[in-house]
């Protein structure tokens, strides 16, 4: 099932998602002190492609920069973001189909407020924070 949800994903939307995440990590990594912010973007990249059976966790080697990082990110793009997939999740909701799809973005939405410091793992790690 989650092989069907995630093909269905990269049509209608993770394919435009990715490419968008990626577009802006590229243009993080052009200043030297934006790039933990495009390497989150490219984490996010790939997370938003291929999100049904993966979760993010804490890592644990993350401290106070990740914390300070991630505040920096949710004003100038976590906010952003996660409008975005809000606005996307509640348009696919509008269709039998797309409930779960809408749901996956609402997932993607929460995690796009705050990258920095976890990794993407599978939903079956203990690890795994799981939002719904």
């Amino acid at each position: 099932m989650k092989t069907l949800l995630n093909l269905i994903w990269v049509v209608l939307s993770g394919l435009w998602l990715a490419i968008g995440y990626a577009f802006a990590g590229l243009l993080m990594f052009c200043l030297i002190v934006t790039i933990p912010f495009a390497i989150a973007s490219f984490r996010l990249a790939g997370f938003v492609l291929w999100p049904f059976g993966r979760a993010l966790a804490r890592k644990p080697a993350a401290g106070v920069g990740a914390g300070i990082g991630n505040v920096i990110w949710f004003l100038f793009a976590g906010i952003w973001m996660a409008i975005g997939h809000l606005v996307l999740g509640f348009l696919l909701c509008l269709t039998i189909i797309g409930i779960p799809l809408g749901l996956g973005n609402f997932k993607l939405a929460l995690a796009a407020l705050t990258p920095l410091g976890k990794e993407v793992v599978s939903s079956s790690d203990p690890r795994a924070i799981v939002y719904f």
